[in-house]
């Protein structure tokens, strides 16, 4: 489980992030939504504990900047950096010797060969195309099977054959119990499996809605998004 209490993130004047709360439950997929300059890139680089902040992150009951938590927890982000000097197979060599990851050259292999880049294993981070670098970033987030797993933007210059693979795995790992964050503007990419929606507008979470709770009411995601994101800048405008 993934637990966010009253996070606050201010950049000077700026507050980025204002008492945020949430959770996400194991087994279950939330979409964290929002328009431009909501906090979203704030509130992730909290949760995977790249920012100071105020407030409670946790990461299957252990906070974030643990070395436990660390272990249980994978995070995909928006841009990939590859270290430029190690090939694809060195990469994945270096997370599981730093995770610790038992038979890692199997699950390596197993998922080089679903994201097509078993041909590329003696590449270079440099020498990756930039959808490559995603596919290679998927890999190593994967590949110590965490039990929480967040995504900033991660079919972002995949091709289609990646991102059936990608949303197939997603779909794989909430079956078995995982606890998964993605944050998106292309709502329409995870209409088929979300749990939750987390909208946010100016460094707070305005509203939180099950995937149930939206079928009953007769709307869609893309259109309870708007709904929420439109009716609050009119109410900022105001």
């Amino acid at each position: 489980m993934l637990q966010v209490e009253h996070v606050s993130k201010a950049y000077r004047k700026v507050k980025a992030n204002d008492d945020v709360s949430f959770w996400v439950g194991d087994g279950e997929i939330a979409v964290l939504a929002g328009p431009n300059g909501a906090g979203k890139s704030t509130a992730i680089k909290c949760i995977a504990g790249l920012l100071r902040y105020q407030g409670i992150v946790m990461i299957n009951g252990f906070p974030n900047k643990s070395l436990e938590a660390k272990r249980l927890f994978g995070y995909v982000p928006e841009l990939p950096a590859p270290y430029e000097l190690l090939t694809v197979s060195e990469h994945l060599e270096f997370i599981a010797r730093a995770y610790r990851v038992d038979q890692w050259q199997e699950k390596a292999t197993r998922l080089m060969e679903r994201f097509e880049l078993t041909d590329k294993a003696d590449k270079l981070g440099k020498e990756l195309s930039k959808g490559m670098q995603q596919k290679l970033s998927l890999c190593c987030a994967l590949l110590p099977s965490p039990r929480v797993l967040m995504l900033d933007e991660p079919l972002v210059g995949l091709d289609p054959h990646a991102i059936k693979e990608l949303k197939d795995v997603l779909q794989e790992l909430r079956a078995q119990g995982v606890s998964i964050l993605i944050s998106t503007h292309m709502l329409d990419s995870v209409r088929d499996f979300w749990d939750k929606v987390l909208i946010m507008m100016q460094g707070r979470i305005v509203r939180v809605c099950t995937r149930q709770e939206i079928e009953q009411s007769g709307e869609d995601l893309e259109q309870v998004f708007f709904d929420v994101t439109e009716q609050q800048g009119q109410v900022t405008d105001a």
